[in-house]
Formats: structure tokens, C-alpha cells, sequence
């Protein structure tokens, strides 16, 4: 039986499949979950990773290599962004590998923003009265002809 095992393994080497990998033995990266906490509670908090939801919440995500980012928005409120640590533990004989992110819960404080500026009130320039139209001579314009012919 040695034998066919062996065979088996050296042919497929030197056939040169292309569709051999080493791929195949990897295995999935772990998922993780990861609480979502908010003052005041009811933010949207989406990951770097992509997954969000609606504070308080918990999302499961990929273990990334490296650290990933939250950040939580709100109307009416800034935006805030937490950093996150992947702490990864290796196993060995005795325990398994672990992976642990810090914080734990990712919360974060959203400060109200800043009410918008209130717009420069224009001012209108003032209306100057306009004097009222002296009154006419105490004769009418056509009498004052007739006046003159006298």
C-alpha cells in the first residue's frame, strides 16, 4: 500500500498539474466577533473589514494580519473612528491558537457637532423719504399765461 501512496504522490509532482496547489491545505481565517458599543447608543459603526450594524451590536469578521478600524456615525453628532488590534497567539501541542482584539469592546464617545453658523444677516440699506412734491402756486400753470396778457 506504501507503495501506490508513493506512486500516487510522486505522479502527480512531476505531471505537473497546474491545478495542484498548496492552497488547498490552508486553512479559512478564523472569524472573530466584535462588540459594538456607542454613547449615546443607536450609532451606525461599520468595520474597515465592511460589516456594520447599529449600536450596541456585535459583528463577526475575518481575522485580519494586521489591525482594522471602526468608525461610528450619527446625526447630529461627529464622527469618531477607533482603531483595533489583532493580537494573535500561536498554539502549540497543548492549547490552540488564539486571536484576540483590543479593544474589547471597540465603544466610542460621540461628541455632539458644533452647531452650524448662523449666516451673515444682511442688512438692507435704509430707505431715505423722498420729499413731497412742493405744492403747486396757489394759481394753476394755465392761469399764470392769462396773467401776462393783462
Amino acid at each position: 500500500m506504501r507503495r501506490v501512496i508513493a506512486i500516487a504522490c510522486a505522479g502527480m509532482s512531476l505531471a505537473g498539474c497546474s491545478s495542484f496547489s498548496m492552497d488547498m491545505f490552508k486553512s479559512t481565517p478564523p472569524e472573530i466577533a466584535v462588540q459594538l458599543d456607542s454613547t449615546p447608543p443607536g450609532a451606525d459603526a461599520k468595520t474597515s473589514l465592511g460589516p456594520g450594524c447599529k449600536t450596541p451590536c456585535s459583528v463577526s469578521v475575518p481575522a485580519p494580519e494586521s489591525g482594522f478600524s471602526v468608525t461610528f456615525t450619527m446625526d447630529k453628532f461627529q464622527p469618531a473612528t477607533v482603531p483595533v488590534q489583532v493580537i494573535r497567539t500561536p498554539g502549540d501541542i497543548t492549547s490552540p491558537a488564539r486571536v484576540v482584539i483590543d479593544p474589547s469592546p471597540v465603544s466610542a464617545e460621540l461628541q455632539p457637532a458644533a452647531p452650524p453658523p448662523k449666516g451673515v444677516k444682511r442688512m438692507r440699506p435704509k430707505r431715505t423719504k423722498k420729499p413731497a412734491a412742493a405744492p403747486a402756486a396757489a394759481a394753476p400753470a394755465d392761469a399764470a399765461p392769462a396773467a401776462a396778457q393783462r
